[in-house]
Parts: C-alpha cells; structure tokens; sequence
C-alpha cells in the first residue's frame, strides 16, 4: 500500500505553537492520514519495503529531514532536503495565514473570501516546490503535497 499509515512532527526544540498554528497540524495531519498517496520509489536496483509507511519530519542542521518506515518498524528511507527553496513561500503563506486569521474576526465574508484565495494560491505553490524536491525520492499526488507542505510551515515557523 502506497501511503502513509502514521506521521509525526519532531518539534521538541521549537517554541510551543499558538492555537491557530496547532489548528493548521491537527488539521492537516488528520487529512493526510484519511487520504494520501505516498510511494517509494526504487533506486539502484535496491528492494524497496512496502507501506504503509510510518513518516517522522523534522528540521535538523537546518535541513528539513523524511524519516521513513514501515508499519513494522523498519527502516524504509531517510531523505533530507535544503529549506532554502521554502523559505519565501513558507513566509509568505504564515503572513497571509495572519492576514486570514485576522479577516476572519473582523472582515466581511467577500474579503475573507479574497484573502482565503490567495492562500490557497501560495499554498499551491508550496505543495508544487515540495513535489519536485521529493522527485525520485517519494511518488505524492497533490493533496498529500498540500497536506505535508503545511506541516513543514508548521516546523518551519519554529525552526
């Protein structure tokens, strides 16, 4: 089975997260965890363990780090990828999270509407930016990329 049967944030070293931020996780790791798809694929002629996967992210020597395995407990992959690629997005997206949280309490529905698109659109673009660095690494179709994207801003924010 091509997916992911658990994940977990490694964020012992991050400040504790404010509500609208654990919202955001608790929400994306539910959906994620209801609907993904997530595939190893093989490389240099190297059996690949089957998933379900369970997957670990965290940020380490400011690397943000996949650690992979299966149900059972075995090592399935480890990858690690440079932050520098998500850094602008990831600040765009909390400012415009920000933006959205505030419109929320304050705004008409037709400007919360407004504000909400363009989070989606940055949102979008974080999702796309992770599936080329997964490439060749983790086969994601896009909710899976959108769902794990918010959780590296999730990290990212405390990292």
């Amino acid at each position: 089975m091509s997916r992911i049967s658990r994940i977990e944030i490694d964020d012992r070293n991050l400040p504790p997260p404010t509500p609208e931020i654990e919202q955001e996780r608790r929400v994306a790791m539910f959906d994620l965890i209801e609907d993904n798809t997530f595939a190893l694929p093989s490389r240099d002629d190297r059996t690949v363990p089957d998933g379900p996967y369970a997957v670990e992210l965290a940020i380490r020597d400011k690397r943000l780090v996949f650690d992979i395995e299966t149900e059972g407990g075995d090592k399935a992959a480890e990858f690690h990828l440079s932050l520098s690629p998500f850094r602008q997005v990831v600040k765009d997206y909390w400012q415009i999270c920000e933006s959205y949280f505030d419109a929320v309490k304050n705004m008409p529905p037709s400007q919360i509407e407004t504000i909400d698109m363009a989070r989606r659109g940055i949102h979008n673009e974080g999702a796309r930016i992770l599936a080329e660095r997964l490439e060749n690494k983790a086969d994601v179709d896009n909710d899976t990329a959108r769902r794990l994207f918010t959780l590296i801003c999730v990290l990212h924010f405390g990292g």
